[in-house]
């Protein structure tokens, strides 16, 4: 995180700073999931267009873990 505080300076604004703070806590929270981070933003990404709004919460970190334990129990 030392690193993030130094990039924060140069994020351009306010506002960017906070969406960087967003994504880094999103990575650290994949990680501590035990996701890869890349390949978790990758499937979210590549899902969340059709993924309904009242169940956007499937995709955070700590349920998509769960969800995938279960699809891997069940293959």
């Amino acid at each position: 995180m030392a690193l993030g505080r130094k990039n924060y300076l140069f994020a351009g604004s306010d506002a960017g700073g906070q969406r960087a703070a967003a994504i880094y806590s999103l990575i650290e929270t994949a990680k501590l999931n035990g996701l890869d981070p890349q390949a978790y933003l990758r499937d979210v990404l590549a899902g969340i267009a059709d993924h309904p709004v009242s169940r956007v919460d499937e995709l955070l970190p700590w349920n998509f873990a769960a969800a995938q334990r279960i699809v891997q129990n069940a293959a």
